[in-house]
C-alpha cells in the first residue's frame, strides 16, 4: 500500500500504513469493553519525548490489567513508524494502544488545539480504585466530564470528589501557588502518575499534599500540565477568576520547555 499522501499513519501489529486504513476486529475486547492500555508521547521535530518512561507507565498499566505487553516490540515499532513519519504537523503526538485483543497499535496524530488559558468546570468525579495507576482505554467518564464542563461555556473538566478533594482535570494534573510556593495533589488521592507532573515536581520543588476547592479559591495561581500541553495558565476555576499567566507558573512553564529541549538535544 503506498504511503503517497497520508496524513497521520499507524503501525498495526508492525505494518505501517496510513490511519485510516488501519483495522481492528470488531471482536476486540478493546473496542468491545475498552479493555486495553495506552500511552500518548509527545513527538518535537520527529523526535519523542520521554520515551522510556512512557513506555514503563504502558508497561505498569498492562502489569496490573493482567495484560501481556511485548514492550520492545512497542519500542520497535514506535521507531520505525516516527522514522517513517518524520517531522511534521501531523506527526506531533504518537499514541500506544494495546488491547486484550492483541492487537499493537500505534498511531501519529496531529497536536490537538489548546488554548492559552483554560476556564476549568469542577465535575463531581468518584475515582475508580481498581484502575488505580492504569492508563486503560476505558476513557469515556474523562472524556464526558470534559464534555460537561464545555456545554457550559468552559474549556476543561476539574475532577473533584462528592467530598470536595480536588484531584486532576480530565486528562491532565493540576498543580496552584499559595503565597509563593507551589503545590499538587497527592498520587495517594488516586490520580494518574503523570510524566509531566513528575518533571514539574523536580524542577520547582513544587509539594504533594490534598486539594480542597477552598485551596483552590484561595490560590494566587493555577495552571494544567500533561504531555500535550505542557503547562497551561488557568484563567478561572468554576466564576473564581485568576491572574494567568502568574510568574510561578510562567517559571514552571519555562523550566519545562528547557528542560524538553535539552533532553531532545541531547
Amino acid at each position: 500500500m503506498s504511503l503517497s499522501g497520508a496524513t497521520s499513519l499507524a503501525s498495526l501489529d508492525g505494518e505501517i500504513m496510513p490511519a485510516s486504513a488501519a483495522t481492528i476486529s470488531v471482536t476486540d475486547d478493546g473496542l468491545v469493553r475498552g479493555d486495553g492500555a495506552f500511552e500518548v508521547i509527545r513527538v518535537y521535530d520527529g523526535l519523542a519525548f520521554a520515551m522510556d518512561e512512557h513506555l514503563a507507565r504502558l508497561q505498569r498499566s498492562g502489569r496490573n490489567l493482567r495484560l501481556a505487553i511485548d514492550l520492545e516490540a512497542v519500542r520497535a515499532d514506535a521507531n520505525r513508524l516516527l522514522a517513517r513519519a518524520g517531522p511534521g504537523q501531523d506527526h506531533e503526538c504518537l499514541r500506544i494502544m494495546i488491547t486484550r485483543g492483541g492487537r499493537r497499535i500505534l498511531l501519529t496524530e496531529p497536536l490537538p488545539p489548546v488554548c492559552d488559558q483554560a476556564r476549568c468546570k469542577t465535575i463531581t468525579y468518584a475515582p475508580t480504585r481498581i484502575l488505580d495507576g492504569i492508563k486503560s482505554l476505558s476513557y469515556a467518564s474523562n472524556m464526558l466530564a470534559r464534555r460537561l464542563a464545555q456545554e457550559q461555556g468552559f474549556d476543561e473538566a476539574l475532577l473533584v470528589t462528592p467530598h470536595g478533594r480536588v484531584l486532576e482535570g480530565q486528562t491532565n494534573s493540576v498543580f496552584w501557588v499559595r503565597d509563593g510556593e507551589l503545590f499538587t495533589p497527592s498520587l495517594e488521592d488516586h490520580i494518574l502518575a503523570s510524566i509531566t507532573r513528575a518533571m514539574i515536581i523536580e524542577l520547582t520543588g513544587a509539594m504533594e499534599r490534598p486539594c480542597t476547592l477552598q485551596d483552590l479559591t484561595a490560590a494566587e495561581e493555577v495552571f494544567l500540565a500533561s504531555t500535550v500541553r505542557e503547562v497551561q495558565p488557568v484563567s478561572a476555576v468554576d466564576e473564581h477568576p485568576y491572574a494567568a499567566p502568574g510568574p510561578v507558573t510562567e517559571r514552571a512553564a519555562a523550566a519545562a520547555a528547557q528542560r524538553i529541549r535539552s533532553e531532545l538535544d541531547s
